[in-house]
Parts: structure tokens; C-alpha cells; sequence
């Protein structure tokens, strides 16, 4: 059964200096809770990751595009552009 609403997230760890950009249909608590838990993978490497921007999408495809363009920028700046776009609302 798929959810109702997916969850594009970008997480900031201050201790390595690095985003990391995901989505979720699951609770964006729920979710960072498994980032900052004991387990494998590339936010285990820290676990001072902290939610600074998220977008919500009524579909899988639309949260999977969204992530894909983000990623895609490979900008820190870009990435801080948007994450501050959303802040000045």
C-alpha cells in the first residue's frame, strides 16, 4: 500500500560539513530517528544530522524527481540557497 504523501528531506551534519538529501513516506521524525540510530551506511558517520528542509509530494515519483534534481546540483551553495528560500517565508 503506498502512502499518502512522501516526504523529501535534506539533512545537515555540522560535524562533517555535509548535507544529505533523501525522501520518505514514513514521518520525518521516524526518519531522522533511523539516521541518528546504530547502523550502516553514509549518515552513520555522524550523528549530529539535523532536518534543515523538507518538501512534501502526493506521489513517489514526484519526491524521487525532486530528490534527483537536488542531488543532481552538487552544490553546497545551491543546496543553502534553497534551504534559505524556504527560511525567508
Amino acid at each position: 500500500m503506498e502512502s499518502d504523501k512522501f516526504i523529501f528531506y535534506i539533512l545537515y551534519s555540522e560535524f562533517l560539513n555535509r548535507f544529505y538529501i533523501g525522501f520518505t513516506s514514513t514521518s520525518l521524525d521516524e526518519r531522522l530517528n533511523k539516521h541518528l540510530s546504530n547502523h550502516s551506511g553514509y549518515t552513520s558517520k555522524a550523528k549530529d544530522w539535523a532536518l534543515v528542509y523538507s518538501e512534501e509530494f502526493p506521489d513517489k515519483k514526484s519526491a524521487i524527481g525532486r530528490e534527483k534534481q537536488v542531488k543532481g546540483w552538487k552544490s553546497q551553495i545551491k543546496i543553502r540557497q534553497l534551504i534559505d528560500s524556504k527560511n525567508k517565508l
